[in-house]
């Protein structure tokens, strides 16, 4: 049932249940985004899976969370069962059949797919702060870090790098301070409890090298189809905050990355965001504002996001006008809330004559729902009551066995399943600890051999960071020349003879200092 350059969804029907058309999704439309909505067990997953199926047949790569482990079955091809064949039948699919398709399994606890990692610095700011659910002053110390770490040139990778520099600005806030804001010590020490929840809660996994490339999510497979990268979510889901926060980096990596392509023949990628209403769950105004420039700009770039979740009113209306493809399955109507919702859901179709949304939403079988896609010159379809085209690929999940299968012949085998640990912001703080230490040991030794320093003054233009030099030259212009005697109470702190011992490494740092995008991730 497949036209070229159309994705078949299922069968519309008249009011006496006769079959009226084809129903499809026109793939040059596939990038304006699109909404799936539903109650719990009315068939939202098998859409996701008929429609990821739809667009890797025709060439289109496919991003999907997994929260249950049923997607999982789209890997295996699936099996004849009577009720298929009577859904094949209602809707005059005379040539169904089962295939499978390329899959690519990604966890972030490496258990059931390949290790998907990104790095402190690539989260940038604005995510950390929305993970952590960092308060106004704890967002603002956030920002210095990564303002410091940035002109620095410390690699911020995990979180034991994020402790070490939190640290290292604990213990200098007072010089800090002067040059970029308040730095206070409680907001720190707040921080820093909030990554020990982070590390208990399985966030380490998320945060390290080889950081994960956004080409391995955008693979074809060499039948031509669309790879379609399946995240295990099931554990994930333990903290939401996670999931919803790692789903947006990825979104904001592809924005960054990607480039210009206007309105494509079909979409580059789709990108499923599945239990969306995580994501907007007591979202700061600044981050919801951001998700919706995102997600308006992010169609130029051939990327089509698809929310999926219970509600309409999971999505906030100025993210809810930019989903031009909409599929929506039975709601219930019992409270005050579910009935605004179906009022909201039936005001957003381009209404049909033949029968009354509003009424129509709450009395739709499993499998079948209300579908409007972009037609035309982009607008939106009348409304038609649908039955679901069964799925090529397999209802229900993967045994481990078969999985396994699937990761030993993946195309990323070996990419991201060994940890890497470069010399980091970690590494690097420690090592000049220790040099700032041992300076201050030379130099007790040497005032109590010497009654007099012979040091010169070291003043330099430009900015500092304690522990690592200036942003000035290094020249030796007082050599040589006589210097004022110090008393007892003016010997060097470990901090004066860090700034003196430690190489001026900053001024090479500040003119490629690292620019961030509008989620504030790293701009490549």
């Amino acid at each position: 049932m497949d036209e070229t350059g159309k994705l078949f969804i299922g069968g519309s029907r008249n009011p006496d249940d006769s079959l009226n058309k084809a129903e499809y999704l026109d793939l040059k439309f596939g990038n304006r985004h699109g909404l799936i909505t539903g109650a719990t067990g009315t068939g939202k997953t098998v859409t996701l899976q008929i429609l990821a199926e739809g667009f890797s047949r025709a060439g289109v790569p496919v991003f999907a969370a997994d929260i249950k482990g049923d997607l999982s079955g789209v890997a295996a091809k699936g099996e004849p069962k009577d009720f298929l064949a009577k859904r094949a039948e209602q809707i005059g699919f005379a040539d169904y059949d089962f295939e499978q398709f390329p899959v690519i399994f990604w966890d972030l606890f490496g258990e059931k797919g390949h290790r998907v990692r990104t790095t402190i610095a690539e989260m940038g700011p604005l995510l950390l702060s929305r993970l952590m659910d960092a308060s106004e002053p704890q967002e603002g110390v956030i920002n210095i870090a990564f303002k410091i770490a940035d002109k620095a040139g410390l690699p911020l990778l995990d979180l034991k790098d994020f402790a070490s520099l939190l640290n290292y600005m604990a213990e200098n806030s007072g010089e800090l301070s002067s040059q970029f804001g308040l730095i206070s010590k409680t907001s720190v020490a707040s921080i820093q409890r909030g990554l020990l929840v982070l590390e208990q809660q399985g966030a380490e996994h998320f945060f390290g090298e080889p950081a994960l490339k956004i080409s391995d999510i955008m693979r074809t497979a060499n039948n031509g189809y669309g790879q379609i990268s399946v995240l295990a979510a099931d554990k994930l889901m333990m903290n939401p905050r996670l999931y919803a926060t790692f789903l947006l980096w990825l979104l904001s990596e592809l924005f960054e990355e990607l480039p210009e392509v206007g309105d494509p023949d079909k979409p580059k990628l789709v990108f499923f965001f599945d239990e969306a209403h995580l994501l907007f769950n007591d979202a700061p105004k600044v981050l919801t504002e951001r998700v919706e420039q995102v997600v308006r700009l992010i169609r130029s770039k051939g990327v089509g996001v698809y929310f999926v979740t219970q509600n309409p009113l999971d999505v906030p209306e100025t993210v809810l006008a930019q989903l031009g493809n909409r599929v929506q399955h039975a709601l219930r109507a019992y409270t005050p809330r579910e009935q605004k919702a179906v009022r909201t859901a039936a005001d957003t179709f381009r209404p049909n004559p033949a029968f009354d949304c509003a009424e129509a939403i709450t009395n739709l079988g499993t499998g079948e729902a209300l579908v409007s896609t972009l037609e035309g010159k982009g607008a939106p379809s009348m409304v038609e009551r649908t039955l679901v085209r069964p799925p090529s690929g397999r209802i229900g999940a993967l045994t481990d066995q078969e999985r396994q299968a699937v990761i030993d012949k993946s195309p990323v085998l070996g990419l991201y399943d060994e940890d890497v640990d470069r010399e980091s912001a970690f590494e690097i703080l420690a090592a000049r600890a220790k040099q700032a230490a041992d300076a201050a040991a030379a130099k007790k030794a040497q005032d109590e051999l010497q009654t007099a320093p012979s040091a010169g003054s070291g003043e330099t233009g430009g900015w500092t960071l304690p522990g690592f030099g200036t942003g000035g030259d290094d020249g030796g212009s007082d050599r040589g020349r006589a210097q004022p005697r110090r008393t007892g109470y003016q010997r060097e702190t470990v901090v004066e003879a860090a700034m003196k011992s430690v190489a001026r490494t900053v001024a090479t740092q500040v003119g490629r200092a690292l620019v961030r995008g509008i989620l504030g991730s790293l701009k490549r």
